[in-house]
């Protein structure tokens, strides 16, 4: 399978630029019109020629969004047949990758993607006389407007703005700016090159908590690269994580039914119905089509499907400040259930051969242990070459027991192959 968890994702090189040009042209050969975009990376243009050309080649209308956030771009789906983004999303800047739309903001499903896969291999070429067109449009003001209808500040507020010059530099700082926000922005230019690694990871923003602090700051909001992902710090400085920003926006949208991952704390379940998914936002996404009023991955992505289906971090920021507008966060925070839950990553040139030999049917799925006090999960990742690691437990113990057995599992699937 070429994809992941989250789109294509490869590290950069001639190869994946053929591939994007089979891409563009098997994607076209489903769908007339094509809402397209790309993100900072300075291979992303290049990409996005590749792409293009496919697509036009087989005569589809694309609608070119430019640099733009993929929310950005899964809101503009909805006016087109699908969608595609350039990105590699969080991963390290040699990466980028392409993800694929449905018009309500969805990623591909498993479906979707194998039939294109499938049709990779097949020409869809059309005549001179029936070549596509590429036209440009401002899917950014479209995205920014939608949002300032959905989202008011009871009153201004301070917060810092980290876009990680990704590309939610292009819209988000404008659309906190005219909700009524006061920003301080760092790493809010299209670079080309990340000042910091795309991933929001707490050890990734050593310096966020001091900013707000000195600043005064309601909260602080973090992109990755595509502006899919947003996470957060509280008006203590404090980093936000995942589980428990989901928990906040549950519980502000007063959300009764809930999609999220595998890899999410038990603590949600006290808060609300509870459907789990594996890994992935196109999981989530298709389980709330049905059934939920909100998803979200504690890896930052948060869905509102009244909006669309696609995770929109760009979205997502301008709420959190209009709940900072409404209460203190860090308050709200201190009164929510809190366990224990250790993550590590293992890097690994084999991931998938690994995870088969943990008995996992699908890898990038894993294989989850629980009992009444806690649980584990390993999993290959999607997006990189490693092997990820979840454990909970009621307490510090139990969580720390969770982590040494899946580890002692990992290490007993590795030796198994050697």
């Amino acid at each position: 399978m070429l994809f992941g968890s989250s789109g294509i994702r490869q590290e950069f090189g001639p190869d994946l630029v053929d591939l994007a040009f089979r891409i563009g042209s098997a994607a076209a050969a489903g769908a007339s019109e094509i809402a397209l975009g790309r993100d900072t990376r300075t291979t992303s243009e290049l990409l996005e020629h590749s792409v293009v050309s496919g697509m036009l080649a087989t005569g589809a209308t694309v609608y070119s969004c430019g640099i733009a956030p993929t929310p950005t771009v899964a809101y503009a789906t909805g006016s087109a047949d699908a969608g595609c983004m350039i990105t590699a999303s969080h991963n390290p800047e040699p990466y980028n990758g392409v993800k694929l739309l449905n018009p309500d903001g969805s990623s591909f499903t498993v479906r979707q993607q194998a039939a294109l896969e499938e049709a990779l291999n097949g020409t869809h070429w059309k005549g001179w006389d029936e070549m596509g067109r590429l036209l440009p449009i401002d899917a950014v003001d479209a995205h920014r407007e939608a949002i300032l209808d959905k989202v008011s500040l009871s009153h201004p507020v301070r917060a810092v703005l980290d876009c990680g010059n990704g590309a939610g530099s292009v819209i988000t700082p404008d659309l906190l700016a005219d909700a009524g926000v006061t920003l301080t922005g760092l790493n809010c230019n299209v670079a080309g090159k990340f000042a910091r690694p795309s991933e929001p990871l707490e050890s990734n923003l050593p310096y966020i908590g001091e900013i707000v602090r000195r600043r005064g700051a309601a909260c602080a909001v973090v992109h990755d690269g595509d502006a899919d992902r947003m996470m957060a710090f509280d008006e203590r400085g404090r980093y936000i994580d995942g589980d428990h920003l989901l928990m906040l926006f549950v519980k502000y949208l007063d959300c009764k039914r809930v999609v999220t991952t595998v890899d999410a704390s038990m603590a949600i379940e006290e808060i609300a119905d509870v459907r789990r998914t594996p890994v992935g936002d196109s999981f989530v996404s298709e389980e709330l089509i049905s059934w939920g009023d909100f998803g979200g991955e504690p890896s930052g992505s948060w869905i509102f499907p009244g909006h669309s289906l696609c995770p929109d971090g760009v979205y997502a920021a301008a709420l959190l400040c209009e709940i900072a507008s409404e209460c203190s966060i860090a308050e709200e925070l201190d009164r929510m259930p809190r366990y224990t839950l250790l993550r590590r990553s293992c890097p690994v040139p084999d991931p998938r051969q690994v995870m088969a030999a943990m008995g996992a049917e699908e890898p990038a799925h894993g294989i989850r242990f629980e009992d009444e006090d806690g649980w584990y999960l390993v999993r290959a990742s999607g997006t990189e070459p490693k092997i990820r690691i979840t454990a909970e437990g009621r307490t510090p113990e139990k969580a720390k027991e969770m982590l040494e057995a899946a580890s002692a599992a990992l290490k007993r699937a590795r030796r198994s192959l050697e």
